[in-house]
């Protein structure tokens, strides 16, 4: 009974801040009433309170969205696709969902809190969704030979999130002046082709930002 409460409790909550999200990507933060998310998360105000102390409190919460699609997309993963192609897809379907539903303003502005605060860095958090599936398919990838056994799980992880933290924080630091998906499809692979156990092909990159085949 316990263990199913928390489970309704984890999609109310998650459910109240995939509604905030898509609220503030439509209409803006500062456009976006508590009450707007009350109705249209169908929640009520004491619902709403209970997990969160206001409207400014869902901002440190993009990390919540991220892991709601990661859930999502490790329901659609094949077991038996290559492992390294399987962190490209979901680095190609997480950065198309950021860039067609996340306002870039307040991803900037999650990233600069992110580095000045002094509590807990909920981006880095490594029990979140996001990190035990990519444990999952390295650990699974290595296994089957597919990534370097001269790495651990834990580097390659690392090595993954770093990669996509840069390409985030550069598209931010940018404006957003480039499709962040598909300059990401092309970066990725030349970033990590090292993590793969054989490298079959060699992967040419224009570094042109403004090449309209990205845009």
């Amino acid at each position: 009974m316990v263990r199913k409460m928390s489970q309704r409790s984890r999609n109310t909550r998650a459910r109240i801040v995939a509604s905030a999200w898509k609220l503030f990507y439509e209409q803006g933060y500062a456009n976006t009433t508590v009450e707007d998310i009350l109705r249209d998360s169908a929640t009520s105000k004491g619902t709403f309170y209970h997990y969160f102390e206001g409207k400014d409190a869902l901002l440190s919460t993009l990390s919540t969205l991220f892991d709601e699609k990661y859930t999502e997309l490790s329901n659609t993963l094949s077991p038996q696709a290559d492992s390294f192609d399987t962190l490209m897809l979901l680095n190609r379907e997480l950065f198309g969902m950021i860039e067609n539903s996340v306002s870039l303003e307040l991803l900037t502005r999650l990233y600069s809190t992110q580095l000045v605060t002094e509590g807990s860095k909920h981006l880095l958090d490594h029990n979140r969704v996001y990190y035990r599936l990519l444990r999952q398919i390295v650990t699974r990838g290595q296994e089957r030979g597919e990534l370097r056994k001269q790495m651990s799980s834990a580097e390659i992880v690392k090595a993954y999130a770093l990669c996509e933290r840069a390409l985030l924080y550069d598209w931010c630091l940018l404006g957003g002046e480039y499709s962040l998906r598909a300059y990401a499809a092309r970066m990725m692979p030349l970033f990590l082709q090292y993590i793969r156990e054989e490298q079959k092909e060699n992967i040419n990159v224009d570094f042109d930002y403004h090449d309209s085949s990205i845009m």
